[in-house]
């Protein structure tokens, strides 16, 4: 384990490479699962601002979902996320790019300058999960055959999950707590 400020880290953060591989993968994040993207509270009332810019983005069926369900939803543990399509297929926000890969609304409306918010931290982080705590956030490497060419992509690349996540842990945690993590590594 690694202990960063108030974030425990598991080993396999370090010891563990990873590049996403849309080209192999073709989003599947976006669709697998048993539910929509993890969603902090603020997050909540982020995506009921931006929606009216987004839905612009967003496939007519992800319309139809976030008008019927909103823009967030509670999921059957209780736990606020992204509504999806249908039942429980892809994250309402995604769309599909003319190469068949699932894409995020969201960020497409960011990229283009149109919102300054990126995407759900939950997803900007993943493959790493959060588990918050009351005095402590558990971060821990959420293994799932569909991220195997992610996995393999990493390995031959030689790029560490810490590495491939740092905009996202740096975005979390800060720019400090991330140079801490690389130094309690990397040991320097």
């Amino acid at each position: 384990m690694i202990l960063i400020g108030n974030a425990v880290l598991s080993d396999d953060i370090k010891e563990n490479f990873f590049v996403c591989d849309l080209e192999a993968c073709k989003g599947a994040c976006c669709v697998e699962g048993d539910a929509g993207a993890p969603l902090e509270e603020e997050e909540t009332k982020i995506l009921e601002e931006i929606y009216p810019i987004v839905k612009d983005y967003l496939t007519e069926e992800g319309r139809q979902a976030i008008e019927a369900q909103g823009t967030w939803v509670i999921d059957k543990d209780g736990d606020k996320g992204t509504p999806t399509i249908g039942d429980n297929r892809e994250c309402a926000y995604a769309l599909y790019d003319e190469r068949g890969i699932l894409k995020c609304g969201i960020e497409q409306a960011y990229l283009d300058g149109k919102i300054s918010w990126k995407k759900p931290i939950s997803c900007h982080l993943y493959p790493i999960r959060v588990t918050k705590y009351d005095e402590f956030d558990a971060l821990n490497y959420d293994r799932w055959h569909i991220c195997d060419p992610a996995c393999q992509l990493g390995k031959s690349l030689q790029v560490p999950l810490y590495r491939f996540l740092k905009d996202a842990l740096v975005r979390k945690y800060g720019e400090a707590w991330y140079g801490e993590l690389v130094a309690e590594i990397e040991g320097y």
